[in-house]
């Protein structure tokens, strides 16, 4: 099969876009060779830098020809006494046949002339040069330019194209450049024209030559060098972190690693701001000892082949030297005012412009705060509500300072920080300040479900209340995420909720903190802006339920039949819902839930279809002269059964609940092999509807086993990306 080779080089990529355009691009031409039959043989291969994104594939050279059958005129059209009308002639002509060679196909509607029709496949090259420059301004951007015309956007103004099967061109045009099979090399090592001969193997060759590695390549490079560098500093080790290693590699086509120093009175400055300022602002790897203390070094990535007269590493120390003083000026002013006084200089921040200052927002927080609060404390657990109000009076007031006005990425932890080392209190205890101060660095954990959520059960509070009032006030305004659209991070502070709820086990129902949420808005001027056609509950409800089937598909790995089955019965109260799924999967394979599961949809079936016929079931089971054994003993196995089970379930026993109803399989099916349920007397058939009910009931208060998939008829749906 011939290889491919598509390549758009441009102007430098952002790099926070990189990745998801190359996974776009990539997904789109596997999905246009799949749709025109050009399939590929394995996998599609990317190829990413800063200055191109490109797909290599090995693919046929044509289409494969396609027989179709063409329908034509009614056989009464088509011939009159025998003979072929103008009718019939036409359509051989358009099938391109002889009318002696026209076929008879008998539909529903009659019987009408076809004819087999071979479509001769049409050429790789043909088809890729019609349709990839609609693919290639098909892909999404953040933010795009245009430089020629309005309608011809792309993120960066496009310089090249490479499109290429095997050693021929593919003749298309983008944004006003002409396809050629010469690339392009390092914009400053490199050569400025790299020649393409064949795609595949010769194509990475050809770069790497042009010193442009691929994307493994350079983060493997750039690992070593690391390494490499960080071998100089005796018992020094850098810091892994993979999101800033995930920026680098994207930065660079070639990269090389210089070691800086700074000076070490600089220590004196929080490790979370000295951090923050290497990682987030300079893209600067930290160093540190042994046992995890910063060291006065750091290690910067180059887009080059090395400083060998240290010419870049002493730029970047002097430009580091400047962002730490201007952050140790912004931490000696900020203390120059209390956090307490800042409260009140909230009112001149704003929260949301519909949705009042963040003033406000503080007072609603303690009010949620302190509802969550008595609902954990009545459940047994031990909860100090005092350090909770504190810490949401002062959670946001470090969005006043100096150092979050330039490092936004501090906010909370700087709060945090602020309070550790400012009196809050007269006489208060230093350990009621630290964890009070520890709850306000949490309060915006966890970020990301891969982050960690607050470490106590009062930062868990603050940062639920914080979220939840947040949620609140863009659901009442209307301002749901809708496809992938998503400003206001509403996904991800949801998926922080319900994270938090079920690692630190909490026992608050989703409806009933909403509820209170949104009672928090009672009386406020931002209720006045609230759209009274939104369904609040109705939509916040969904929302959460879309959310947590997310985490209990996608984080706790549960089957997707599980998380369906335990949702449809009920998924209000996470730490519940995960309870469930835990005793579900565990009994799952059991054969006798396996033919639980077939009895439950085939009940959920047959109540259904009495409901089509407006047939109504008894309101209860009753022993009826006519009753017969099979059901008397369904029925008297529920009589046993039920309270054993209500036992097991209000103690959150479930795996042994559903034990009890493992044994539910022999009366189950003796009464389907000899009772039939939809009988033609009026009062046997409500009776057994009635106890097909009660028995579904007590299966569904777990989990709707009809959701089940039965072993061999698994079919796993696409899971949506969030």
């Amino acid at each position: 099969m011939p290889d491919f080779l598509l390549e758009i080089g441009c102007e430098e990529i952002p790099a926070r876009m990189i990745a998801n355009a190359q996974e776009e691009l990539q997904r789109r031409i596997g999905d246009l060779l799949s749709r025109e039959r050009l399939g590929a043989t394995g996998v599609l291969a990317s190829f990413e830098t800063p200055r191109r994104l490109a797909v290599l594939a090995s693919i046929p050279a044509a289409q494969p020809d396609a027989t179709e059958q063409l329908t034509g005129p009614a056989v009464g059209v088509a011939f009159k006494d025998g003979h072929p009308t103008p009718a019939a002639h036409a359509f051989a002509k358009k099938a391109g046949v002889d009318v002696s060679r026209l076929e008879r196909a008998t539909t529903s509607k009659g019987e009408y002339l076809a004819a087999k029709v071979i479509r001769k496949g049409r050429s790789a090259k043909q088809i890729l040069s019609e349709l990839l420059p609609k693919e290639i301004s098909s892909i999404y951007w953040p933010k795009s330019m245009y430089w020629r015309k309005a309608n011809e956007r792309f993120v960066r103004p496009v310089r090249w194209l490479v499109a290429m099967l095997d050693d021929q061109v593919i003749p298309l045009e983008f944004a006003g450049v002409q396809a050629g099979s010469e690339s392009r090399g390092h914009r400053l090592l490199g050569h400025r024209a790299v020649s393409i001969t064949h795609p595949g193997a010769p194509y990475v060759d050809a770069l790497r030559n042009a010193k442009v590695l691929s994307r493994e390549a350079r983060e493997q490079q750039i690992r070593q060098a690391l390494d490499a560098a960080t071998r100089t500093v005796p018992g020094a080790r850098w810091r892994e972190d993979k999101a800033l290693l995930d920026t680098v590699v994207n930065l660079t086509e070639w990269p090389s690693v210089a070691l800086g120093n700074f000076d070490s009175e600089f220590l004196e400055l929080p490790e979370e701001v000295l951090v923050t300022v290497m990682r987030d602002h300079q893209k600067y790897f930290a160093l540190e000892d042994g046992g995890g203390k910063l060291l006065p070094h750091f290690l910067a990535v180059l887009n080059t082949d090395g400083d060998p007269l240290g010419l870049i590493r002493h730029g970047n120390e002097r430009v580091l030297r400047a962002r730490f003083n201007d952050a140790r000026f912004f931490w000696q002013t900020d203390q120059k005012h209390s956090l307490r006084e800042r409260v009140t200089w909230l009112k001149q921040v704003t929260f949301q412009k519909d949705l009042g200052n963040y003033y406000e927002k503080t007072r609603r927080l303690q009010r949620i705060c302190s509802w969550l609060a008595e609902e954990i404390r009545q459940s047994g657990r031990t909860i100090r509500p005092g350090v909770i109000h504190k810490a949401a009076c002062l959670a946001k007031t470090d969005l006043t300072t100096e150092m979050v006005k330039e490092f936004t990425e501090l906010q909370g932890i700087v709060g945090g920080l602020y309070a550790r080392v400012q009196q809050l209190d007269r006489d208060m205890p230093d350990s009621t300040r630290t964890l009070i101060a520890d709850v306000i660095y949490d309060h915006y954990k966890p970020e990301s479900m891969e982050d960690s959520v607050p470490r106590a059960i009062e930062g868990a509070v603050l940062s639920i209340a914080d979220k939840a009032d947040s949620i609140t006030g863009m659901f009442a305004l209307g301002l749901q995420p809708t496809g992938s659209k998503d400003p206001f991070a509403l996904r991800r502070q949801a998926n922080g909720i319900i994270k938090i709820f079920a690692e630190h086990k909490l026992p608050v129902k989703i409806s009933s903190l909403f509820a209170f949420a949104r009672e928090a808005y009672r009386g406020t001027l931002a209720e006045q802006r609230f759209l009274r056609q939104v369904d609040f509950d109705s939509a916040v409800r969904g929302f959460f339920r879309e959310r947590l089937e997310f985490y209990l598909r996608d984080v706790l790995r549960f089957q997707y039949d599980v998380v369906n089955g335990v949702l449809a019965a009920g998924s209000d109260d996470v730490v519940d819902a995960v309870a469930r799924a835990e005793a579900v999967s565990a009994v799952l394979e059991m054969p006798e839930f396996q033919a639980i599961a077939a009895a439950c949809k085939r009940m959920r079936n047959i109540l259904r279809q009495a409901g089509e016929r407006k047939i109504t079931p008894a309101q209860s089971f009753a022993h009826l002269p006519d009753s017969s054994d099979e059901e008397k003993s369904l029925a008297a196995y529920l009589e046993r059964t039920v309270p054993r089970v209500e036992a097991h379930r209000k103690q959150k026993e479930y795996r042994d609940a559903l034990l009890s109803l493992s044994t539910a399989r022999e009366p189950i099916d003796r009464f389907f092999d000899k009772v039939m349920v939809m009988v033609d007397d009026e009062r046997i058939r409500s009776n057994r509807l009635a106890l097909l009910q009660g028995l579904l009931k007590e299966f569904s208060t777990i989990a709707d086993f009809s959701e089940i998939v039965i072993e061999g008829q698994k079919d796993i749906p696409q899971v949506k990306k969030d």
